[in-house]
């Protein structure tokens, strides 16, 4: 009996022991992680710096680059575009008071993709992204439009530093989409003219509608529009990119033009008042109101501008809403 009662002992004070060496695992691997991001967070907020990197100073604009001096001035003037074209928006929200920030915006241009994703702390799809108060993007070679990255994020940066709206995501990446669609030309940004050669615009083909807007949304085509600005019950953002992207673009682009431009006022309040699903449906209506409306318009801008992706008598006849 004392023999058993050792081993008794003995087998509590190692079940003790390993229990006590679990818990230190635990509590070690929690400390690891949170070194982690806290070193990932510190990278974020003060990413290292470029080899060769040039700083070139504009009105409102402090780039710091590894582009070359053309290319970084072709961006330069694209970002310098968009600012008044911007406040001019911004200027006719009900209540917004844009305020230029004491010090010049900050922009990091990276000479190519492969020099960005080297460097990229965001999302792993991402293009280019704003992590205030930079925003990063690259030079996309010799696209078209090689600026339509930045002008995506200088928009965020604008939202947030300029006009300080704090915006529910469809309208935030709406706006972004919106602007860095729009055509840079004659050394002006015209918003709501489209501008093929950007993003989501390129993308149009691969939304892959069939014309019925139930169909599409039962079988995963089109992210209904309740379920687009509430962002309640949404379907993942890993696997639907390019969906996602098409209709923050295209809801934005129609309530501002769409209709002879007679739901712009409402959604110039919705911005102003963040872009949630309550005020949406203060302002223009529950979003069934105007989805049929706002999906024929899509179908026309993807008969427009990637008309080989739709059937011939599968084209909505409805005019672009450019």
């Amino acid at each position: 009996m004392l023999a058993l009662a050792a081993v008794a002992l003995y087998w509590r004070h190692w079940i003790h022991q390993q229990r006590a060496l679990e818990r230190a695992a635990v509590v070690e691997g929690r400390r690891a992680a949170a070194a982690r991001r806290a070193e990932w967070l510190r990278r974020i907020a003060q990413p290292p710096p470029l080899p060769g990197a040039r700083t070139l100073d504009t009105a409102h604009y402090r780039i710091t680059t590894t582009a070359d001096d053309a290319q970084t001035r072709r961006v330069a003037d694209a970002v310098e575009a968009l600012y008044p074209a911007y406040l001019a928006f911004a200027r006719g929200l009900p209540g917004v008071q844009p305020r230029p920030p004491a010090d010049r915006l900050r922009l990091t241009l990276y000479a190519d993709r492969a020099q960005f994703q080297a460097n990229n702390f965001a999302t792993p799809w991402a293009e280019a992204y704003y992590r205030r108060p930079v925003c990063y993007a690259y030079v996309a070679g010799d696209a078209p439009n090689p600026h339509h990255w930045m002008l995506h994020e200088a928009t965020h940066q604008l939202n947030a530093e300029v006009a300080g709206l704090s915006l529910a995501k469809w309208a935030n990446e709406g706006l972004a989409s919106y602007f860095g669609a729009s055509r840079l030309r004659d050394g002006a940004l015209h918003p709501g003219e489209i501008d093929p050669d950007t993003y989501p615009v390129w993308a149009l083909g691969a939304a892959d509608l069939s014309g019925s807007l139930d169909r599409d949304v039962r079988e995963g085509r089109i992210i209904p529009l309740r379920t687009l600005v509430s962002g309640i019950d949404a379907p993942p953002m890993a696997r639907n990119v390019n969906r996602y992207y098409i209709e923050y673009w295209s809801l934005v682009h129609f309530l501002l033009h769409g209709e002879g431009g007679r739901h712009a006022a409402g959604f110039r309040r919705v911005v102003a008042r963040g872009g949630g699903l309550e005020a949406f449906t203060r302002e223009i209506g529950p979003p069934e109101r105007i989805e049929l409306a706002w999906y024929a318009d899509l179908r026309a801008k993807i008969a427009r501008y990637a008309p080989d992706a739709v059937e011939g008598d599968d084209i909505v006849a409805v005019p672009p809403s450019e």
